[in-house]
């Protein structure tokens, strides 16, 4: 690491994989040139299979982001080396005992909800559903509640029950305790509700511009976070340069004066 490393703790559908093709394999080779002074930290609510084709350096014509130093996934409960996949062990263990083996007594309490449609994830520690914003009954997320789960809504289609307490924000600031990264400033980014709590963390954060309405209603009054108007990893490069975390880092084309712009604007901007 070095004096100036920075952590960047980022979503990725909508955020780190938001944009057309070109201007993110554009961003993923300012982001990688960026060598060891961003630490990279997936945060995402994708199951840790669905996360893992993005590690594939054989990955074909669509473009990948840098590998990530650690990988944080299914919206807080699983966390993972980057390199070796293997889980950071006192973490997990928290995870593990938050949630107590209630994959089937959540199935079971829930079974009953014509409401609510399970989703086809395999995951350990949580139990997914879609729902009708429109058809909603609220009781459904109180009964969670009282069974001692938190209910996560989502995207107007997701929901999560998850173990107390747990949840992106939570998970992070483990791992950042975990890692000894508190002298380095970290800022973290995404698009969703379920992002909520990595802003809720306190932590200097970038809303890119296709967040949902109910993420940008929630976080309007939090300090410290950058709402941009760019979309997907535009949305990322400008919010780390309101944060002053990649000044003199020249993005890898020839109009880097106004790479944080959509494309469409450049000429524009430049004129």
């Amino acid at each position: 690491m070095t004096p100036d490393t920075f952590v960047l703790a980022t979503d990725l559908d909508g955020t780190l994989l938001g944009g057309d093709a070109a201007t993110r394999r554009r961003f993923y080779q300012w982001l990688a040139g960026l060598g060891e002074r961003c630490i990279l930290i997936f945060v995402t609510g994708r199951a840790l299979a669905d996360t893992l084709p993005l590690l594939d350096a054989a990955g074909g014509d669509e473009p990948l982001p840098p590998r990530p130093r650690w990988i944080i996934s299914d919206i807080g409960t699983r966390i993972v080396d980057g390199d070796t996949l293997a889980p950071i062990a006192p973490l997990q263990d928290w995870v593990a005992a938050a949630w107590g083996d209630a994959g089937a007594r959540v199935r079971a309490l829930l079974a009953d909800e014509p409401a609510i449609a399970p989703q086809a994830v395999d995951a350990p520690y949580r139990v997914s559903y879609f729902f009708d914003p429109a058809d909603f009954p609220r009781r459904i997320a109180d009964k969670i509640a009282a069974a001692g789960f938190d209910c996560l809504l989502s995207h107007e289609m997701y929901l999560d029950v998850l173990p107390r307490g747990v949840a992106k924000g939570p998970a992070l600031l483990r791992l950042l305790e975990y890692a000894g990264l508190a002298e380095h400033p970290v800022v973290v980014a995404g698009d969703t509700l379920n992002d909520l709590s990595l802003f809720q963390t306190g932590l200097p954060g970038i809303a890119v511009g296709n967040a949902e309405d109910g993420l940008l209603d929630a976080i309007r009054h939090l300090p410290r976070v950058h709402l941009s108007a760019h979309p997907g990893v535009l949305g990322i490069h400008d919010g780390l340069r309101a944060h002053g975390l990649c000044d003199g880092v020249p993005w890898p084309d020839r109009d880097a004066e106004h790479a944080h712009l959509p494309l469409e604007h450049r000429h524009a901007a430049a004129s």
